[in-house]
């Protein structure tokens, strides 16, 4: 009986890999017959035949064979690597992606080369790899590894891929001379100029692919525990480290070859492991890895030549690979997140538990020193940037006697300086709401994709509109916002509301809103690419009073509801239970907190661009500051977000005159480590 279950076995997974070999095959034939010229599948078959002409032998070569090669040689990396990662981390949302491998390898890229330093092309995958493997040490280090929970992992991932992202986008901005070339690029594409690039990192990927299938029974051994593994004689330290070099150095070669392509190392895996329901031998690694990476040069092929279908060869070529496949990833992502059953959710820090209360002349001491720093970075902001005035000067602007070089400067310094403050005020008070509803101090509107539905929203009209007004722009954010969060509360919905699949399924859905973005700016007037993408990375620069009023008039609105719901949001913040045995209906409440969050994110996105992280932080401390009541927690945490985003815009504004970083980057830097710093606090 087990020498037939045996041969059923093997005969399942020869099976499984002879069809995905055969949809390769097909795959392969159709992207071929994609392109700028007329050679078409007779053409493949004179090939075949040894009767086709030379110059349609010269096209297949030049440039489609590159093409088709480079997304052969990257799907096979990528859906190797997911599927290592996945079985290390025993976690289904484990991905290239959301560990930030692949947002480490293109920050080291770009560093690398914004200082000018010439590297050939094999050395750049080892300055990928390096980059890449530091990121996902650090985030398998801060999120515990194999012990994590799924929604921990995806966090720590995805605030150090935000972090590496800013740090990438401000190489772009402040050496753009020397990352001539690397936009596109780091928007993940297939576009090759020769085979060179192929020819080198083939072989190394065909290489290392072999050694993980060394790996194979170490991996099965090891989805069954670290103690069950340990005790059959799995080295399980060795294994977690070598099998995560080898993962990283497959999405190092795959990010040198054709730049990020996005979140086909989450996919191929999970399509792959699906088939074990129905070949289970298929869930043995020596079957399984090899399978994910057919699956993955499927994916990326099949994504490739259906956009070259549906677009036209030429169009299709404006349009990153990268950035289909995201889309089609980010969806993924929401139905894995859907189904997933988390390992248990993110545990508050003490710092966050509403715990004992503080003194009130300790909470009145804290609210007088954030009000005179608050005063004083407004002060700072309107005195600050290319020329430095002096505080007379702001008198007699505001008296309306200022000379005209003072008048025009303080005129263009006013709305942004208010900008900053009132946007940081909107994106702390939407964090706050955010995090009582999830009940996770690590949450905030742009990792639960809301401000990147309003960064969509708003580039979808400045893309498509001449000159659009302000309000409209506004109105576009309020609506990406409100959408995204709809679609984030209703795939979320399961006979109830899970906090910690809320989150993850903001996660997919803000990476769907980054790639949308990617693909608006590639469609869009080359000379305003620039421009969206420094307002896209949280920038002041060109602000006017228009801009202005939205996210006052929502903090007017907004902030008077928020203090009469302190109660209720202290009761959610606890659980579930709590508020309905007190009488407080639950759901409408929720619904309340988010949409609050929603308008707020979306105003300060029209006012300032995207920011992230400043949700985060000014919540979480001002709880550290004033434990966890919100009828304290709310002004405070305010306070610290109009503080801290009016520094990040100074900051920007004067340290690499007369060149400008944005306050987003700026913002990113400093909460990056912070967050990381909360989760490692935070881990169990």
């Amino acid at each position: 009986m087990v020498e037939d279950v045996g041969v059923r076995g093997v005969l399942g997974a020869a099976a499984a890999l002879t069809l995905g070999a055969v949809a390769l095959v097909g795959v392969v034939s159709w992207h071929l017959t994609q392109g700028t010229t007329g050679v078409g599948a007779g053409d493949l078959v004179d090939v075949v035949l040894g009767r086709a002409p030379d110059a349609t032998i010269d096209v297949l070569v030049d440039s489609r064979l590159p093409r088709m090669l480079a997304g052969l040689v990257v799907g096979v990396a990528l859906g190797v690597a997911g599927a290592v990662f996945q079985s290390l981390a025993r976690n289904a949302l484990a991905s290239p992606d959301t560990l930030a491998v692949n947002a480490g390898a293109v920050a080291a890229v770009t560093t690398v080369a914004a200082f000018g330093v010439s590297v050939p092309f094999v050395g750049n995958t080892f300055v990928a790899f390096a980059g890449a493997l530091v990121a996902a040490g650090l985030v398998l280090l801060l999120a515990g590894g194999g012990a994590a929970s799924t929604t921990r992992l995806i966090l720590a991932g995805s605030a150090l891929a935000l972090a590496l992202d800013a740090v990438g986008a401000a190489m772009l901005l402040l050496f753009d001379q020397e990352t001539t070339g690397l936009f596109a690029w780091g928007r993940g594409t297939l576009s090759q100029t020769g085979l060179d690039g192929v020819r080198s990192m083939g072989p190394v990927v065909a290489a290392t692919v072999l050694f993980t299938l060394v790996l194979a029974r170490r991996l099965d051994l090891l989805s069954l525990g670290d103690d069950s593994a340990s005790s059959l004689g799995v080295p399980v330290l060795r294994t977690r480290v070598v099998g995560t070099v080898l993962a990283v150095l497959l999405c190092a070669c795959a990010v040198n070859l054709a730049g990020p392509i996005g979140f086909i190392g989450l996919a191929a895996p999970a399509l792959t492991r699906l088939t074990a329901r129905v070949v289970p031998s298929v869930s043995r690694h020596l079957v399984l890895l090899p399978l994910a990476g057919l699956v993955g040069a499927v994916l990326v092929l099949l994504t490739d030549a259906t956009l070259r279908t549906l677009l036209g060869a030429e169009e299709s070529l404006r349009v990153p690979t990268g950035v289909s496949t995201t889309m089609v990833g980010a969806v993924a992502l929401v139905v894995l997140a859907r189904q997933a059953r988390d390992a248990g959710p993110t545990r508050r820090p003490a710092s966050a538990r509403p715990g004992a209360l503080r003194g009130r002349t300790r909470y009145l001491l804290v609210l007088t020193v954030l009000i005179v720093l608050a005063a004083t970075a407004t002060l700072v902001g309107m005195l600050g940037g290319y020329t430095w005035f002096l505080t007379g000067d702001i008198v007699n602007w505001l008296r309306g006697d200022a000379v005209p070089v003072v008048r025009l400067g303080l005129d263009e310094r006013a709305p942004r300086v208010v900008a900053a403050l009132l946007a940081g005020a909107a994106l702390a008070l939407a964090g706050t709401t955010t995090q009582a509803v999830c009940r996770n101090p690590l949450a905030e509107p742009s990792i639960l994709g809301v401000t990147g539905g309003a960064g969509a929203g708003a580039v979808v009209v400045v893309t498509t509109v001449d000159s659009p007004s302000t309000a409209l722009v506004a109105l576009a954010a309020g609506i990406g916002a409100l959408v995204a969060m709809v679609l984030v509360y209703a795939v979320t919905w399961r006979g109830g509301l899970d906090p910690d699949r809320l989150v993850l399924v903001g996660i997919g859905v803000a990476a769907f809103g980054g790639a949308l973005v990617g693909l608006l700016l590639v469609w869009s007037d080359p000379f305003n690419t620039p421009a969206l993408y420094t307002w896209l990375s949280g920038s002041t620069y060109g602000r006017d009073w228009g801009q202005v009023v939205p996210v006052a008039a929502a903090l007017l609105v907004t902030v008077p509801s928020a203090f009469l719901l302190h109660r209720e949001l202290d009761l959610i913040a606890l659980d579930d239970e709590t508020p309905r045995l007190v009488g407080v209906r639950l759901e409408p409440l929720r619904v309340v907190a988010l949409a609050v969050a929603a308008v707020l994110a979306a105003t300060a996105v029209a006012a300032v661009g995207t920011v992230a992280f400043v949700g985060l932080v000014a919540p979480h401390a001002a709880r550290a500051l004033v434990a966890g009541r919100h009828l304290r927690v709310l002004p405070i945490a305010m306070l610290l977000g109009a503080i801290l985003l009016s520094v990040a815009d100074t900051v920007g504004r004067t340290v690499i005159v007369p060149a400008e970083m944005p306050a987003g980057l700026v913002v990113a830097v400093v909460g990056a480590p912070y967050f990381l710093w909360l989760l490692y606090r935070s881990r169990v």
